[in-house]
């Protein structure tokens, strides 16, 4: 094990690694999808995505060599010496987004402690001019710069009280079989809430949440990295939270038919039972 380490450190460095990632998503050109076949546009995406991680991986290197590190394109990183810290990085969260240039997109970055349990996490969108991020027991925060061009950090702590319109973000995912199902369940769901919106992010939806922008959230089909760093910043915003039980993401990524069975939700404390399944 290594020396001591406080959560505020590992916060640190999860805010810098972030940055870096998210750095990288923000020297987006937006000709440079547009320019390219339609066959290649895979390759583009993934030139971002590898830049990223590569980005988001070097912060946490440096800083903290012995600790395992997994991702969403790269192998995990296994030091010789682990320290019994695991970083999971989403490089980019929101991919469709970010090609055809809406808004919704960021880089996660979050860390479990030796004892299984999420110390902190951020989640940074450079479009929205938003970081989001939380720490256990610290509490949830957005630095955002607004749109009027003023820059604050503030708590967040979900809804502060009761409203109408209620909203639900939920997704129907890629798979036909599971997005049928999802379809004929979606009245059902909604019959508790105004309306919905889906912003195309995992991890922005689940900080939607903390943020009291949506009330309800519900997907099929994340991986760990999709949601390690924002359902932590939901949780210490107050919200009820979710998390599905996934195969260990140092054996590599789970099988897409795993991720599509299990489910991951959070919501305004006390509105789980009008929307979640009953599984």
């Amino acid at each position: 094990m290594s020396h001591a380490v406080s959560i505020d450190e590992l916060l640190e460095v999860a805010l810098r690694a972030a940055a870096a990632g998210a750095a990288v998503l923000a020297a987006r050109d937006p000709e440079g999808f547009g320019a390219t076949e339609k066959s290649s546009d895979s390759d583009w995406v993934t030139a971002f995505d590898l830049a990223a991680e590569r980005a988001v991986r070097a912060v946490i290197t440096d800083a903290r060599p012995h600790d395992v590190i997994t991702g969403e394109e790269l192998a995990p990183a296994l030091p010789a010496e682990p320290s019994g810290f695991r970083w999971s990085i989403d490089p980019l969260d929101g991919t469709m987004n970010f090609i055809r240039n809406i808004a919704y997109y960021g880089t996660s970055v979050a860390v479990m402690g030796p004892d299984g349990g999420w110390l902190a996490g951020v989640v940074s969108a450079p479009a929205l001019r938003r970081t989001y991020f939380a720490s256990r027991g610290g509490g949830a925060w957005l630095d955002e710069v607004r749109a009027d061009g003023v820059q604050g950090v503030r708590r967040l702590r979900g809804p502060l009280e009761a409203r109408g319109g209620t909203l639900l973000s939920t997704a129907l995912t890629s798979d036909p079989v599971v997005r049928r199902r999802l379809v004929s369940e979606l009245n059902g769901r909604m019959d508790k809430f105004g309306d919905f919106r889906r912003l195309g992010s995992a991890a922005l939806e689940l900080c939607a949440v903390a943020e009291g922008g949506v009330d309800g959230y519900l997907e099929y089909g994340l991986f760990e990295h999709d949601f390690a760093a924002a359902a932590l910043i939901a949780e210490e915003a107050g919200a009820w939270v979710r998390r599905p039980e996934l195969t260990p993401a140092v054996n590599g990524l789970p099988s897409r038919e795993e991720v599509l069975s299990v489910w991951t939700a959070a919501c305004v404390p006390g509105l789980e039972g009008n929307f979640a399944p009953s599984d």
